[in-house]
């Protein structure tokens, strides 16, 4: 299976309509084809609005479709889909993360492979936002928005102590973090609940540690866990924890109560992935007072600014068992680009696709985003998706002793290359 990390790159926009669906398959109501999606688009989602925008304007381009859809909490629907996938019982067109969590999916046989599709619409969705989903030399997503991770700053808790910028270096940010310590605030509030959220600090203080070439090549096993740079990162972390610069009960709270801490002025910073700018852009309240950066780097020798943790990795794909797999294909490439045109207006994210519409009334906050990603030098997509669904889980659970210091650095070196090499 070929696993490749990519950076941003945008083009010219060109439309190219829907190519006509296939025949044959399973009929809905009234003669309809009936087509069933599975997601992570909860009403608490920030991608939500965008999802319910495509679905009404692509059924209602296609009043041929049965279409129904169904949105999963995401912790559960990671769980879900692969039982799903074992069980080769999955729905005609799914929500899946890029790379290795997609390809083992499609290495146990159950995707549909897209490259006759994907013809009709090479005009506006580059094949270099298909790497992450390139098997073997075969197109088997159809990529949404893209995310990075960032780092949110609420600027009335740091005007308190004396910052009017988001500290840019490591030492600044560490001092920023005492001074706010010193006046009674929380630096960091982060999820205990949903291991995903820990890595969305974890795995930038690595990268900023040992640079994004080495992390890359730990994340794709083409290099050893056992690098004393993912010590000194962890003992860092955990040093932050130590000095109280995270909320002590950010173990008990899920993400929706850490993010709802932040934008209520409980914590000045908040680590978590780009998506969030729709949200805190939609309140008129909050969104005078967020800014964002990338987290520090923290050794220049080896890493630099403009390494980042993110990329092309929300995905539509296509059970290759579905009775109606063709015309699924046809219309899933329409979601998923319609998807990213609401998203990306939205501020859940920079588009794959290419845009065909005005964009000069996108948020401050995304055009913040696409400036980090824009200047960014290298990408390494999330360590929940760049690994296959089941080493994840494993990958996960050591980052959860981390945060619960059951492992220091050591420890969780050698778990993960007991474990996952």
């Amino acid at each position: 299976m070929k696993k490749r990390l990519i950076a941003l790159a945008l083009a010219t926009a060109m439309v190219v309509s829907l190519a006509a669906c296939g025949n044959g398959g399973k009929s809905g109501k009234d003669g309809k084809t009936k087509l069933e999606m599975w997601c992570i688009a909860t009403e608490t989602d920030s991608n939500r609005k965008s999802y319910e925008k495509a679905i009404d304007a692509v059924t209602k381009a296609h009043p041929e479709i049965e279409f129904t859809w169904e949105a999963i909490e995401n912790e559960t629907y990671k769980t879900k889909i692969k039982a799903a996938v074992q069980a080769n019982d999955m729905p005609d067109i799914f929500f899946t993360w890029s790379c290795a969590f997609l390809g083992s999916f499609v290495d146990a046989g159950r995707v549909y492979c897209l490259d006759d599709e994907y013809k009709n619409w090479a005009k506006e969705l580059d094949t270099k936002m298909l790497a992450n989903t390139t098997y073997n030399g075969k197109h088997y997503g159809i990529p949404t928005t893209m995310n990075i991770v960032v780092m949110f700053a609420n600027m009335d808790i740091l005007n308190k102590v004396g910052y009017s910028e988001v500290p840019g270096t490591y030492e600044d940010l560490i001092a920023c973090c005492d001074k706010l310590i010193a006046a009674g605030y929380t630096p960091f509030g982060c999820s205990g609940k949903e291991n995903w959220c820990v890595t969305e600090y974890v795995e930038p203080i690595i990268e900023k540690t040992i640079g994004a070439d080495a992390y890359k090549d730990i994340m794709l096993c083409e290099a050893t866990w056992d690098n004393q740079g993912v010590a000194k990162a962890i003992g860092i972390f955990q040093d932050m924890i130590d000095k109280k610069y995270f909320d002590p009960n950010g173990a008990a709270l899920g993400n929706n109560e850490v993010k709802a801490n932040f934008m209520a002025g409980k914590y000045a910073f908040y680590m978590n992935g780009s998506w969030n700018c729709a949200d805190f852009a939609a309140d008129a309240k909050f969104f005078p007072k967020v800014k964002l950066s990338e987290f520090p780097v923290i050794d220049s020798s080896v890493a630099k600014l403009g390494q980042l943790i993110g990329g092309p990795s929300d995905t539509l794909a296509v059970a290759k068992g579905s009775k109606n797999a063709e015309k699924a294909a046809a219309f899933a490439f329409e979601l998923g680009k319609e998807i990213c045109h609401f998203g990306y207006l939205d501020g859940c994210g920079l588009p794959a696709w290419t845009p065909y519409y005005d964009i000069s009334g996108i948020n401050g906050l995304t055009k913040g985003v696409s400036e980090i990603v824009n200047n960014s030098d290298a990408m390494v997509l999330f360590g929940d998706t760049i690994l296959e669904a089941e080493k994840a889980q494993i990958y996960l659970s050591y980052i959860a002793k981390v945060y619960g210091k059951e492992i220091d650095g050591a420890g969780f070196i050698a778990g993960l290359k007991k474990d996952l090499q």
